[in-house]
């Protein structure tokens, strides 16, 4: 058993293709999905589209926590933004309520590169297509970390 990882088993159960219309907030809108098609263990396959502005954050160094960082302030672009790309964990904690982990990568009207971790707030412009995977045969959990004060991935076998 290797102690520097945490790994479970699964395959993939089902896929779902979806679209999302304009002015949906992306993070609320794939959360509202999961819950209507019990979706707690899952993946982001693929997610391109377009974007009416965007609010992200991204790991900064904040001396007053145990491990010295955490997620900084919430950044914002305005404007129209291209999603070049989402990844990320459709995830649920202890008490069965879906956790979504999303990371995004963007390209503003001027080609610059941006990226974080997805916050609420963020809309849909024209559209955004995603594929999102099913998994089944393990846990995708998420919980706090207390030592290191932020949500951690918490997969364990069913």
């Amino acid at each position: 058993m290797l102690n520097f990882a945490e790994i479970a088993e699964g395959n993939i159960k089902k896929i779902y293709a979806i679209r999302l219309k304009p002015g949906t907030d992306l993070l609320k809108g794939l959360e509202e999905i999961c819950n209507e098609k019990q979706i707690k263990n899952g993946v982001i396959l693929s997610a391109i589209g377009s974007l009416d502005g965007v609010k992200y954050c991204n790991p900064v160094e904040l001396p007053e926590k145990k491990a010295g960082y955490g997620y900084g302030e919430i950044l914002h672009l305005s404007g129209p933004i291209e999603l070049t790309n989402a990844s990320g964990l459709i995830c649920h904690d202890r008490t069965g309520e879906i956790n979504l982990h999303i990371h995004i990568t963007l390209s503003d009207r001027y080609g610059n590169a941006h990226g974080g971790h997805l916050v609420e707030g963020t809309k849909v412009l024209l559209t955004t297509d995603l594929v999102i995977g099913e998994i089944e045969g393990l846990i995708m959990g998420r919980e706090f970390d207390e030592d290191l004060e932020v949500p951690i991935f918490a997969p364990r076998q069913k």
